[in-house]
């Protein structure tokens, strides 16, 4: 990835008015590859404690939508075609991580596979939580 690229990134997510809302910091970003911290904040969880299932999609989303960006070498602006998500055990912990693969990226269509962790930092453990595959287009 170019230092330019990187930087069209990184100003993007900076200015992202729902990335500063959820405190969300870029742990990674690599060509094909984004990483993703959320902390976990009250109107994110259930009763129960857990990361409701709309903050993990919508974390999902995020994260996906920037690793289809970072596989191409312009900057470019993509939406989401397709997103499901497999939610494999109840998110309890202090963080969500993403991590965002590009599995095949198209001149128009990437898919991307997200996997969700929480973190439970006091054990500096993680769990993952959720796996997901995402179709992405590129629209400029």
């Amino acid at each position: 990835m170019t230092p330019e690229k990187r930087k069209l990134m990184t100003d993007s997510f900076s200015r992202s008015e729902t990335l500063k809302f959820y405190k969300a910091e870029l742990l990674e970003v690599e060509t094909d590859y984004v990483s993703i911290k959320i902390p976990k904040m009250e109107l994110m969880t259930r009763k129960a404690g857990m990361f409701n299932g709309a903050m993990i999609a919508s974390l999902v989303d995020v994260s996906s939508g920037y690793a289809a960006v970072s596989h191409y070498e312009e900057d470019c602006y993509v939406v989401t075609v397709e997103l499901k998500v497999n939610y494999l055990r109840p998110a309890i912990g202090d963080a969500l991580i993403s991590k965002s693969y590009v599995v095949k990226g198209g001149s128009k269509i990437s898919v991307i596979r997200t996997e969700i962790y929480v973190v439970d930092e006091s054990r500096t453990s993680e769990s993952h939580v959720a796996t997901s595959l995402v179709t992405m287009m590129k629209i400029k």
